[in-house]
């Protein structure tokens, strides 16, 4: 049994997209709220886990509407192509707001509750179609092989952001924005709106989706080992026993946590640096630049390895290495002017940690369910991440506010720990491929 690398990464084209739309709305958003709009850190924040709130309640309902719809593009391309269509629209309205904010325009269009109205659609727009997208992979792949499929979907994410961060670099480098009262990212705003679209064009004119997911069905038919569920005699439908379920709820309850620590980075890092360091997008974006590499070196080889060693260790080695860049990361930031070739350095290997997180943990929760109820538990999986993106940008962002910016690591590095914690409890989902040979784990590539 073999992946189809090629398949695999037409459909990771979908992530691409969503991962670009992330950095964008991480690293930019906040700036104009901070600069144009003029919020406080606690404000900032709350806007910021909205998206998060949305997410909780409508990616796990997008999943299972996903799981029973049927078209002739199949059950999650519709999806796909609405959320993205709405997106990439609507997405161009938010640095004009911004700009004409800044102007001093009059109209209710060029203010603060318009610029949130907007972003609002856009980020519904978005839960819509983000369990469909990210659930299109375990719907066509073998369970045994999903670590691959999600190494591969997980690198053509990273290549979504680190196009995007690559373009903020070059066209907002620090010469560009140090001392100017109003930066114009509208430059930013085009460009995403033109990748994403180009992602789901591809995909939608490549990727046959029925026709994958058929032939998925028939293999995992095959192998009725595979299947942890049990039926629910009351409604003949399949239920997780108690032992999965308690599994399930601690790889959920360290999803949320992992994330509580590495998404107070993403959404702060920018501001972070601006007061302590005085840098400023470009030196911020390089960053994550240098920790997009780091993951995409090492998603494909983590995949391999999770064959061999399992996914469960797989993620015990990314809190642990997490913990530790991010605890590396405070000395370094507090203790230096500009950002060092130490703190890339540490970034990267913030990179590695992430990977050997994310290529495990989906799969592992997939893993313990049937496949018609992929897209369910693949909402249940994002709606813990979410869970833990609501908490940290308004609970961090109180922290740099009343005690000090400088708490911003010893926050992330104590979540990426407790992760690890409660990882110990998850007893399922750490199902190993066929071993492969040396360069047999890349021959697909």
């Amino acid at each position: 049994m073999k992946l189809n690398t090629k398949n695999t990464m037409l459909v990771g084209l979908a992530f691409m997209s969503i991962m670009a739309f992330w950095q964008l709305y991480d690293n930019v958003i906040p700036l104009l709220l901070t600069n144009t709009f003029h919020l406080d850190e606690h404000f900032t924040g709350m806007i910021m886990a909205a998206d998060n709130v949305l997410a909780l309640f409508l990616l796990p309902l997008f999943g299972k509407i996903s799981d029973n719809t049927h078209t002739k593009i199949g059950r999650r391309m519709p999806y796909i192509l609405g959320g993205t269509a709405v997106t990439a629209l609507l997405l161009n309205l938010l640095p004009i707001i911004d700009n004409g904010t800044y102007e001093g325009r009059p109209g209710f269009f060029y203010s603060l509750h318009a610029f949130v109205i907007i972003l609002g659609v856009i980020l519904i727009s978005m839960s819509i179609y983000r369990s469909p997208a990210v659930t299109l992979m375990p719907d066509v792949t073998p369970k045994p092989l999903r670590s691959r499929g999600n190494a591969i979907i997980n690198l053509m994410g990273a290549g979504g952001g680190i196009i995007y961060l690559a373009f903020a670099a070059l066209t907002f480098p620090k010469s560009k924005t140090e001392g100017v009262e109003h930066v114009d990212y509208r430059l930013l705003f085009v460009f995403m709106s033109i990748f994403m679209m180009l992602c789901i064009a591809i995909m939608v004119f490549t990727v046959n989706e029925p026709k994958l997911a058929a032939e998925n069905d028939r293999i995992e038919k095959e192998h009725p080992e595979w299947d942890l569920t049990e039926e629910n005699k009351a409604t003949g439908t399949a239920k997780l026993p108690a032992p999965v379920m308690k599994s399930m709820i601690f790889l959920l309850a360290s999803v949320a946590l992992w994330y509580i620590g590495y998404n107070a980075v993403t959404t702060w890092f920018i501001t972070y640096i601006k007061v302590i360091m005085g840098e400023g997008l470009g030196g911020g974006s390089t960053c994550f630049l240098v920790a997009n590499a780091g993951a995409i070196i090492s998603y494909i080889p983590i995949g391999a390895a999770a064959a061999k060693w399992g996914r469960k260790n797989l993620i015990y080695f990314g809190t642990l290495l997490l913990t530790a860049s991010f605890a590396l990361s405070y000395a370094l930031t507090t203790t230096a002017a500009s950002i060092t070739i130490p703190m890339y350095i540490t970034f990267a290997c913030v990179g590695v940690a992430w990977a050997a997180i994310s290529v495990n943990s989906l799969p592992m929760a997939v893993e313990m369910c049937k496949g018609a109820d992929a897209g369910k538990y693949t909402g249940y999986y994002y709606a813990a991440s979410m869970a833990g993106q609501v908490v940290t940008p308004v609970l961090a962002g109180h922290f740099l506010k009343t005690v000090s910016y400088k708490c911003l690591f010893i926050y992330a590095a104590l979540f990426a720990f407790l992760s690890f914690v409660t990882m110990h409890f998850v007893k399922h989902g750490d199902v190993k491929a066929e071993q492969l040979k040396g360069l047999e784990n890349f021959e697909d590539i």
